[in-house]
């Protein structure tokens, strides 16, 4: 497992708890020991403890050649990063597991499309997604997820490993499909917390909701993904999730944004990391590059940005014509 922030350690707890040996891999050496003697990662998910497979380590070498297949939760950004850290180290029979949920900055390139470019096609890929809360799944709570890879043994041997105790893991050929479910989400989630943190109530965050999956829907047929998987778990699934629970910080993010906070002041409110925050330049570029239309989409972005503020964007969003509702 490489990287340890919550949804990585979460994840690394889920594959022990299944009774694999498993290392949980993290940059920082002291951190690391600290999480071994004390069995838990008291900065992102304290009071989740460790199986006893789960190995918490800083050395990379030794705990991918001891490593049957490799599974990275790395924020998008870092990602590319890991890759090439990884490259020297990759054994020809192991395949490399993602579940980050993002696009690249800069490229907007999905995580398989970075993985391929790095690590080779000799590797087989698949992409872990879902509505997915660390702390909850760390817990043991009821979880589950779509296993996405156009290899179908690798995907099914990642969610072998993955499945049960509570936990569903399903599989997929939809790659494409499953990553923009992952990336839309998190910026669908800000938009929705921003029409919260303005008072506009309940009617206003389901009809975005529903409109937003309708955008993820476009964009993926633009893409080529199947219409079935932005319905399933790595799209209603985790867009719901996302917009509808505090535990997001995308969310959080937004409510602060429709509070009236500047954007600079709202990120260091949250403390972590906001994924839709790196995902929406990738987002808007995906949908000009394809010539799809997406209101929704775009005024999250432009309030993302600062260009607009969370009033005006709700407003423009409201004055738009009459249609109909499967345009």
């Amino acid at each position: 497992m490489i990287g340890a922030g919550a949804f990585g350690t979460a994840l690394a707890i889920q594959l022990s708890r299944r009774g694999a040996a498993t290392f949980l891999w993290g940059r920082d050496a002291t951190t690391m020991a600290t999480m071994q003697e004390s069995r838990e990662n008291p900065r992102y998910l304290r009071g989740c403890a460790f199986p006893a497979p789960l190995v918490a380590t800083a050395d990379l070498a030794g705990a991918v050649r001891q490593s049957g297949d490799l599974l990275v939760a790395t924020p998008s950004p870092a990602l590319r990063e890991t890759c090439d850290r990884l490259q020297p180290l990759v054994q020809p029979d192991q395949g490399v597991a993602c579940a980050c949920k993002g696009l690249e900055p800069g490229t907007g390139r999905f995580a398989h499309e970075v993985i391929g470019e790095v690590l080779g096609a000799a590797h087989p890929v698949a992409i872990v997604s879902g509505p997915t809360f660390a702390k909850e799944l760390g817990l043991g709570l009821p979880t589950a997820v779509t296993v996405a890879s156009t290899d179908e043994a690798f995907a099914a041997r990642i969610a072998a490993a993955l499945h049960g105790d509570g936990f569903r893991a399903y599989t997929s050929s939809d790659v494409v499909g499953v990553e923009i479910g992952g990336a839309a989400k998190n910026v669908l989630a800000i938009a929705v917390g921003v029409a919260d943190g303005l008072g506009l109530g309940a009617n206003t965050r389901a009809a975005m909701i529903t409109r937003g999956l309708n955008e993820m829907r476009r964009l993926g047929a633009a893409l080529g993904a199947q219409p079935d998987t932005l319905m399933g778990l790595s799209g209603l699934g985790d867009l719901v999730l996302t917009c509808t629970d505090n535990q997001s910080r995308n969310r959080r993010y937004g409510l602060l944004l429709g509070q009236g906070h500047t954007p600079q002041q709202a990120l260091a409110a949250i403390e972590g990391v906001v994924e839709g925050l790196r995902a929406a330049p990738g987002v808007l570029h995906l949908a000009r590059r394809e010539g799809v239309e997406l209101p929704l989409l775009e005024m999250a972005c432009a309030v993302i940005a600062g260009t607009v503020t969370p009033v005006e964007a709700l407003k423009r969003l409201a004055e738009r014509p009459q249609r109909a509702e499967a345009g």
